[in-house]
């Protein structure tokens, strides 16, 4: 809000991109945060200065994530510009951000991001349009000579993407059962409207199923993350005797999700394993089968069982959406997916919280078109117990240690570098024997791309690892994230609680890490 700070990083970025933006359309559009409406007259005029012929602009300034790749892919514009801060907490002393995506809808690829940041560093002069604000609350066209403003519904190209890939009757038909019951937390951002259009208007859910269904510009107070521990309203009702029997929640900006059945949590690792094994069966849009499947490094292996019984392309890659979507570009990956909540298919080019609602209840449907209403539904948790039987379950944690002093977090990487750079295949850690460790590297199959330092990983015998990363998506302190995994094919321990299930490797991982010792905490502020 300072002045002129918003105005010269995106004039940075104007600069990164050149001659190319001259004449070309570009989409606009935030999760609803503080600053949005002012921050989307300041860019409109920035626009309208660098040689931009329109901008395509959400009203009330709001557009979702994925439901902006979508715009920029349906109405074929040059790129976008989200403004928000994904999960984070929102309000005039929390976090604002700015995001681009290029021509595909996909997050700015790492040549682009790089030279905007070369050009903040002398960015000189803005080209600013003398124009008057646009009034973003009314759909409709607004001109200034050769340059134009379009204020659009913010759902509606979305809503027509979705529709191409589920099947919008069979789930309205599934969601009109008296047997059947939803909650759907949007936690007071952006997927609100959207949850209320789709799930309400579209498919016919009640309107009590949407909670939270109005964006607030600090998220009322609250922290947008679709978790065990920030979505606690949903969670309470969801482990409530009569609870609905399905729940789910979005963050601030709706690439993130959350699926809970009655008294049962989705771990999203298993959540994309599950999609991509249902979605020839379930998901219209993948009734070919599947191109591929990707996840990130630190996110379980359950995703790779699957790809090994499809006999389908599977890539591991970085964290990072943009990382997917080179592949997905390139004709290789269907379905995809990150630890962190991120699920997605390549109808976009993001992580999209409302097409794994929808494919979770896509599955939900299929899985009970043969049973009568009244009869015994097939559940969340039966679909997850039905796959863990079939391919094993990959028991997964990853525990948040947030504003850590940055200090200390790189004292403690520091010191699991020095451990990796010390240790050799065969060594004993704990019970544990090591296959290998090191710091993750990728290679992009795509254009050649390389990515390094990408997570200290510990591997062993047994398929268990240790992941440890820092991340730097807040703007205080550092928040270390030490992810646990652990596969087993056991009948007699499928239903373990993971927490239980992990006790042996999460006790080596904080041992190995001396991660309390430096940091000072003795437990993590969420536990996934």
């Amino acid at each position: 809000m300072q002045p002129n700070y918003l105005a010269n990083w995106v004039q940075s970025l104007f600069n990164a991109l050149g001659d190319e933006v001259k004449g070309k359309s570009l989409g606009l559009g935030g999760d609803g945060r503080y600053y949005g409406k002012e921050a989307a007259q300041i860019i409109i005029k920035l626009a309208a200065g660098n040689g931009f012929k329109k901008v395509v602009v959400g009203q009330d300034a709001l557009m979702a994530t994925p439901a902006a790749s979508a715009l920029i892919r349906r109405r074929h514009l040059y790129g976008g510009l989200i403004m928000s801060a994904s999960h984070n907490p929102g309000g005039p002393e929390n976090d604002f951000g700015i995001k681009f995506n290029y021509t595909a809808g996909e997050p700015a690829p790492e040549r682009i991001t790089d030279k905007i940041f070369g050009e903040t560093s002398k960015v000189a002069t803005l080209n600013m349009a003398d124009i008057p604000d646009v009034d973003l609350s009314k759909v409709g066209v607004t001109k200034f000579g050769e340059f134009e403003v379009e204020v659009v519904d913010p759902v509606a190209d979305y809503l027509a993407q979705l529709k191409e890939v589920f099947d919008f009757a069979l789930l309205k038909k599934f969601l009109s059962r008296k047997d059947f019951s939803m909650v759907f937390d949007a936690m007071h951002a952006v997927t609100g409207p959207y949850a209320k259009r789709i799930l309400v208007e579209e498919l016919g859910a009640p309107a009590s199923a949407v909670l939270n269904g109005v964006p607030s510009p600090d998220f009322n107070g609250g922290h947008p993350d679709p978790n065990l521990t920030y979505a606690e309203e949903l969670v309470k009702i969801m482990w409530a005797d009569k609870a609905p029997a399905f729940g789910a929640a979005s963050d601030g900006d709706g690439d993130r999700n959350m699926i809970l059945g009655h008294k049962f949590f989705v771990n999203p690792s298993d959540s994309v394993a599950l999609i991509a094994a249902n979605a020839q069966a379930c998901i219209p849009y993948f009734k070919s089968g599947l191109k591929g499947v990707a996840r990130s490094m630190p996110t379980s292996g359950a995703l790779d069982r699957v790809a090994e019984a499809l006999k389908v392309p599977f890539f591991e890659t970085p964290t990072g959406w943009k990382f997917f979507g080179n592949l997905m570009d390139a004709g290789k990956c269907s379905v995809c997916g990150e630890e962190s909540f991120g699920t997605g298919g390549d109808h976009i080019r993001e992580k999209d919280g409302m097409f794994a609602v929808l494919a979770w209840l896509s599955i939900l449907a299929f899985h009970n078109k043969d049973v009568p209403e009244g009869g015994k539904l097939v559940t969340v948790a039966d679909v997850c117990t039905q796959h863990w039987k079939k391919y094993g379950r990959n028991f997964f944690s990853r525990y948040d240690y947030e504003e850590c002093s940055s200090a200390d977090a790189d004292k403690m990487v520091a010191h699991v570098r020095d451990v990796i750079a010390k240790s050799k295949p065969g060594d004993k850690i704990g019970e544990f024997t090591l296959a290998t460790a090191d710091d993750f590297e990728y290679t992009d199959p795509i254009d050649g791309s390389k990515a390094s330092k990408q997570g200290l990983r510990f591997v062993f015998t047994d398929g268990s690892r240790i992941i440890f990363r820092l991340s730097g998506t807040g703007s205080s302190g550092a928040t270390i994230r030490m992810y646990i995994e652990q596969y087993t094919a056991d009948p007699a321990k499928l239903m373990l609680d993971a927490q239980v299930a992990l006790g042996p490797i999460i006790k080596v991982a904080l041992e190995l890490s001396q991660l309390q010792k430096f940091t000072g905490r003795e437990r993590p502020t969420v536990i996934t």
